[in-house]
């Protein structure tokens, strides 16, 4: 087995070409071994494709079915194995609340789904429909598989359309054989509405369906569509005029920080966000980009003039050690909590609104964003941030940081 270790130095080194060389027998007898370190038997078993020996099948199957066994190995062993009808009985009965390894799940529904078990038709969907792209990679598979056994019409008559997930597998379906699906773009879901405008590839057709969309929000998705099919700003911005240019009303959210947080997040917001901003982005002009260097000496300059103290001017990524974002911290003489300078604009924040750096970067002509200001949430724009996708508040939004 040392020939094994040596093709797999470290994790994510694996020779693949070296493996593929390794008899399956050696790799199946290496893959079952508990002695051997998970990350090495994961490689091993990823090495069997399409050349798994017969006779190690059942020693292969055990170790899925084994709870003591590494998550990642059983996982692997899904995907080479998941299509085993001997498996079946076992993966209905699973049941992911006792087993407890990570991630086991999905991998478990997609091999029932490649073995035609339509009771995880619905499951499936939701995993399609995931915005992580590798939980929605496994429940296209698994859909695939129950595609591949049963046809389409048995699968979509399990799902129906009372369900997002279910609409977006329909249109899908429908697109794949070659149907129009312009009408997605009305469904009521965003998700659906949005993610099917990547699937649209007639301009003349999206035009002539913009013209008598049914709602507000299917016609600013198909000028979309055009616009990202043809890249014709002029057209993008007559359609918007003529639809009476649409905005999401926000209460309390100003104009000069609207079009700083518009500009910033509409270009990579996420689907559930309402197509308004994402139109109105492209049709209105960005602020004037933030000469960064000379607010920080401005905002540093006027707090080292009033005796406060303050330290350089450190990126949020170097203060968080990781990560990126959209402000710089100072911290200055003995305050306790710093302040915080945008990257978006000429805007300020701290803890304490009454703390006695505000009124003197105020007077060097920063704007500082109070708890009131930063409390209001900008309503149907979906951002990313640590793992969740919802409307944000303005106070994240300017002053936002994400590992």
């Amino acid at each position: 087995m040392r020939k094994i270790d040596e093709l797999l130095p470290g994790v994510g080194r694996a020779d693949e070409a070296g493996l593929r060389a390794v008899p399956p027998e050696a790799l199946a007898r290496y893959a079952t071994a508990r002695q051997h370190v998970w990350w090495r038997r994961k490689a091993c078993v990823e090495a069997l494709a399409g050349r798994v020996p017969e006779r190690r099948v059942p020693d292969l199957l055990a170790r899925i079915r084994d709870r003591q066994e590494s998550g990642e190995v059983r996982i692997a062993l899904l995907a080479l194995l998941g299509d085993r009808a001997e498996l079946l009985p076992w993966l209905l009965r699973h049941d992911e609340r006792t087993d407890g390894a990570h991630g086991l799940r999905p991998a478990v529904l997609q091999a029932r789904g490649r073995l035609g078990d339509l009771t995880a038709a619905r499951e499936l969907a939701t995993l399609a429909f995931s915005p992580w792209q590798h939980e929605e990679a496994t429940g296209e598979a698994g859909l695939a598989g129950l595609v591949g056994r049963l046809g389409s019409e048995r699968v979509l008559a399990e799902l129906g359309v009372g369900r997002p997930e279910d609409r977006w597998f329909g249109f899908l379906t429908r697109y794949r054989a070659d149907a129009d699906v312009t009408d997605a773009l009305a469904d009521p879901d965003p998700s659906v509405a949005f993610r099917s405008h990547h699937l649209q590839s007639d301009p003349a057709r999206l035009r002539e369906y913009a013209d008598r969309a049914p709602t507000e929000q299917a016609a600013l998705l198909a000028a979309y569509a055009v616009h990202e099919l043809t890249d014709d700003r002029a057209e993008l911005r007559s359609r918007y005029a003529a639809l009476g240019s649409p905005r999401v009303t926000v209460p309390g959210l100003d104009e000069e920080v609207r079009r700083a947080i518009l500009h910033e997040y509409a270009p990579w917001c996420q689907s559930a966000t309402d197509p308004r901003w994402r139109v109105e982005a492209l049709c209105t002009p960005a602020p004037e980009p933030v000469d960064q260097e000379a607010q920080l000496a401005r905002a540093t300059a006027a707090l080292a003039h009033a005796g406060l103290a303050p330290q350089p001017p450190v990126h949020c990524r170097e203060d968080n050690r990781q990560g990126d974002g959209t402000y710089h911290v100072i911290r200055y003489g003995g305050a306790e909590d710093p302040v915080l300078v945008s990257t978006l604009g000429a805007f300020a924040t701290g803890e304490d609104d009454d703390c006695p750096a505000r009124p003197v970067l105020e007077a060097a002509g920063l704007r500082w964003i109070d708890a009131e200001t930063g409390s209001v949430r900008v309503t149907d724009l979906y951002v990313y941030y640590f793992g969740s996708r919802a409307p944000l508040t303005v106070d994240t939004l300017l002053f936002f940081w994400q590992d």
